[in-house]
């Protein structure tokens, strides 16, 4: 038989999921910038084409990018941008 807690769903988050995004961004942002690049443009282009040689491999910026899914980096780009709406 069953306990009553086998037939209930479970939330899992991972706060740190979130923060690691943020890391990331932060740092590919700033390797850009240090590089001369425009960091919107360059993540723009990544984000759209999927293609990495957007992200200069500077300061192993193209490597931590790619530790996260598009989808993820869209993720935590919408949540920062409504955060103080």
């Amino acid at each position: 038989m069953a306990n009553s807690s086998d037939q209930q769903t479970m939330m899992f988050r991972v706060e740190s999921e979130e923060s690691n995004a943020s890391a990331i961004i932060s740092a590919v942002y700033e390797a850009l910038k240090e590089k001369g690049y425009n960091p919107i443009n360059q993540l723009v282009g990544y984000l759209l084409s999927g293609d990495p040689t957007y992200i200069t491999s500077y300061n192993n910026a193209r490597i931590l990018i790619r530790k996260l899914d598009r989808d993820e980096l869209l993720e935590e780009l919408v949540r920062a941008y409504l955060k103080d709406k």
